[in-house]
């Protein structure tokens, strides 16, 4: 069950009420899906709610999984929509200027490895909060959370052009800051 694609579970989930084929799509995606929206709200108890409430809209939304995209995208897709408008109903700008959540530790390595590992994803998470919230989002999609160009666009709902020049324009821009705070290429 854990090698089966996202789709695969959620269409057993739908047709059979699969309890466990939705726990294992929650178990992948929360943390990710929770980052992502925090991103937008910038409270972790407002973004796990909202977390929360798109994993519901999988289930009782409006619309279901129609498979024109990946389990992820969509998923990624209404958590942005509900992050929005939680935003507007509580009249807050999306992207304010607060510091992005880091829990990058790898229990297997050495104390020293493990310092400067969490010093360049310090500097890092430091360059992404300066970016604006277009670079910084393009980013978190491409790289953390390892979408295509393809799918970034359909979260971010712009056209594969546009994609990929603002994923170019913000790599730019992370280097740039990056440079600016004297972090070393290896």
């Amino acid at each position: 069950m854990q090698n089966e694609t996202d789709e695969a579970l959620y269409d057993r989930f739908l047709a059979s009420r699969d309890e466990a084929a939705f726990r294992i799509l929650v178990e992948r995606h929360k943390e990710s899906l929770l980052l992502f929206i925090n991103g937008y709200v910038h409270n972790l108890d407002d973004a796990e709610e909202l977390m929360v409430d798109t994993f519901a809209e999988t289930v009782a939304g409006p619309t279901l999984f129609s498979g024109r995209s990946s389990f992820k995208t969509w998923l990624f897709s209404i958590g942005k929509n509900l992050a929005l408008m939680y935003l507007r109903k509580n009249r807050r700008l999306p992207m304010a200027d607060k510091e992005l959540d880091e829990d990058v530790s790898d229990p297997g390595k050495t104390p020293e490895l493990q310092v400067i590992t969490d010093e360049r994803n310090r500097q890092l998470y430091m360059a992404l909060k300066q970016l604006n919230s277009d670079y910084r989002q393009i980013l978190i999609l491409l790289y953390f959370e390892q979408m295509s160009h393809e799918e970034a666009g359909k979260v971010m709902g712009k056209n594969r052009r546009q994609i990929y020049h603002l994923a170019e324009r913000s790599r730019a821009a992370l280097k740039e800051k990056l440079e600016r705070m004297g972090f070393a290429y290896a």
